[in-house]
């Protein structure tokens, strides 16, 4: 008897029963998998769009053939279902809907607070700590070249609080003219709260009060004949009018970005330049994963709403389309963002100037990608023939090891698809409990904690797994996954050639199916497989020895005060203050230690048994 049919979704009939509030609706296919999230000023008609028109375009007709549910939300207001929707969107990542592939988070200057001598410094991630941020900023490059003006400019200390509370003279950036020393008081309190507050100033954009402030101070310290010090602050002036004849750009408003989309091949690049305060900060190119044939002002509508509601909006956007629900989406970033924001696609003068400088950034980025993917997929495909493999592999995995003479060993393992690194998924491990310099065991212990994983169904699985390292390598990586149950997977290991030279490797290749031989291939230097593998091990070899470098400063870096009970990080800086460094107290007696604030007999025995064994 055959089982019954599930009946197909009546969408007349669901619309029906409505209501012609402003909402979220969700369409679902027969397996639950979500398809689209969009959102509505009036449900009943916007939903009912898919199920009543006779005829509809075929990106939206094969999708409405898979619908087999949908679910609504309703909302207050259309701009509250506009924010409801970005957020489901990257949070579910709906099949059909544009996705902005942008997992990194984004740059900031910061600059400290409740200290006598503030420090500006380069900051990404969570803002917890007290003090002011300021950006984001586009780029990596953008806050280091904007730090190193800052240094130039204001002579505002970048150091790490326990490099600046530990030193007992002037550091390098003293001697070339970048830091006025607060370390060693070489300048007092009040002139650096005024150089700090002149850098704020500028990172604030008011660099024509910082001018200003500088010039008057100029001709003070001259009519008090204080002409050394007059010199310095016309060299500061000087300074700032060039860095504003440099990098101001005539027309942009204080604060600005020029969006650009361009579509091809099934591809999308957003390009975005970014002006603060009148200033350029540079551009940056966004990947967004898009649905069938998506239109340019789809995609901007898109990444406009994904993008900026969750970070700082500048008070113009210059769009290369005209977008839908344009003015909604402009009230409800104002909100968001404390001010009024303008959203313009139709712009004259400088700013098309503008907007057509991000159209060819957009294109040109859009040009290179494609050529890169195709280049990719080519290598991909030889990879398949090579192995033997009945389809290219869609995701690999690579494993290396890395330490010093076994110390603070780390094993990474990084994950490519067809379309590049997928860095989200790199992953490292710290290796403890073996024997120093045992990169087999080392391996054993990554490949377990990995495929565990794998095993209980969490993460990804991947088509083929490399392994830096010869048979050896080869046969930890088959005896976890044969441990662990972890079938199917292509394991091949990438030994070095003769002379380690680059073009020469052997891939040392073992199927987990049993009786399956493993065989030695060597595809030689040209060809496009081999550097596929190569690429993929590098990146393993980068990211493991980097991981291995962090671990090993970090252990390195440990006092060993640190190991002393009773000792915590405000007794630890009043030894070494008082000490002059570790040596200091290493050579001091107990006597002298109980001279130092909070040391009492007690602990001060307890320190020079530490250190003398």
């Amino acid at each position: 008897m055959q089982p019954a049919q599930p009946q197909p979704f009546d969408g007349k009939a669901f619309v029906s029963t409505l209501t012609s509030s402003p909402g979220v609706y969700r369409h679902f296919d027969a397996a639950g998998e979500l398809l689209y999230v969009g959102k509505a000023g009036n449900l009943r008609k916007r939903v009912g769009s898919y199920f009543l028109k006779p005829r509809m375009e075929p990106r939206i007709a094969a999708m409405v053939a898979q619908i087999a549910r949908v679910e609504i939300t309703v909302t207050r207001t259309e701009g509250e279902a506009l924010l409801l929707e970005s957020q489901l969107i990257k949070s579910l990542k709906p099949r059909y809907n544009i996705l902005l592939r942008d997992d990194k988070s984004y740059p900031y200057i910061y600059l400290s607070d409740g200290e006598d001598y503030p420090r500006l410094a380069f900051h990404r991630g969570a803002r917890n700590l007290p003090g002011r941020y300021f950006g984001p900023y586009p780029s990596t490059w953008a806050v280091r070249e904007s730090l190193s003006l800052m240094q130039k400019l204001f002579k505002v200390r970048q150091c790490e609080d326990s490099y600046f509370r530990n030193r007992s003279r002037p550091c390098l950036q003293h001697q070339i003219g970048r830091c006025t020393a607060p370390c060693v008081q070489l300048i007092g309190a009040d002139d650096y709260r005024r150089d700090v507050r002149h850098a704020q100033m500028f990172l604030e954009g008011r660099s024509d009060a910082v001018i200003d402030e500088l010039a008057e101070a100029m001709e003070q310290a001259s009519k008090a004949l204080q002409f050394e010090r007059a010199a310095i602050l016309r060299d500061q002036v000087a300074a700032l009018r060039r860095l504003q004849a440099q990098h101001h750009v005539q027309g942009a408003s204080a604060d600005m970005d020029v969006i650009a989309c361009r579509i091809e091949s099934g591809m999308a690049c957003v390009s975005v330049l970014f002006f603060r305060n009148g200033i350029s900060l540079g551009t940056r190119d966004f990947f967004p994963r898009l649905p069938l044939d998506a239109e340019p002002a789809d995609v901007l509508a898109q990444f406009v709403a994904q993008y900026y509601l969750e970070r700082p909006v500048p008070r113009e956007l210059i769009l290369g389309e005209p977008i839908a629900d344009q003015a909604i989406l402009a009230d409800v970033l104002a909100q968001q963002a404390g001010h009024a924001v303008a959203l313009k696609a139709s712009v004259r003068g400088e700013r098309a100037q503008f907007l057509q400088m991000a159209e060819r950034n957009a294109q040109a980025s859009l040009t290179a990608r494609l050529a890169s993917r195709q280049t990719l997929g080519a290598r991909f495909d030889d990879l398949r023939k090579v192995l033997d493999l009945p389809a290219p592999p869609r995701r690999i995995e690579c494993f290396d090891i890395s330490h010093t003479m076994g110390e603070a060993t780390v094993a990474s393992c990084v994950a490519f698809g067809p379309e590049g690194p997928e860095k989200s998924h790199y992953r490292r491990f710290n290796i403890a409990g073996i024997t120093p310099g045992d990169d087999y065991a080392a391996m054993h212990q990554a490949l377990t904690r990995r495929f565990r994983k794998v095993a209980a169904g969490e993460g990804a699985r991947p088509d083929l797994l490399l392994i830096d390292g010869g048979s050896g390598q080869v046969a930890q990586a088959l005896d976890v996954l044969k441990e662990l149950g972890a079938d199917g997977i292509v394991v091949v290991g990438v030994a070095k050639g003769p002379g380690r030279r680059a073009g020469e490797e052997t891939l040392v290749l073992a199927r987990v199916d049993p009786g399956s031989p493993g065989r030695e291939l060597h595809p030689g230097s040209s060809s496009p497989a081999l550097h596929l593998v190569a690429a993929v091990r590098d990146e393993a070899h980068r990211f493991a020895i980097s991981g291995h470098r962090k671990r090993r400063e970090k252990a390195r870096e440990r006092s060993v005060l640190e190991e002393v009970a009773g000792i915590g990080a405000r007794r630890r800086s009043a030894l070494l203050k008082a000490f002059g460094g570790l040596a200091g107290v290493e050579s001091a007696g107990v006597e002298e230690l109980m001279q130092v604030k909070g040391i009492d007999r007690g602990l001060a025995l307890r320190i020079y048994a530490s250190l003398h064994g």
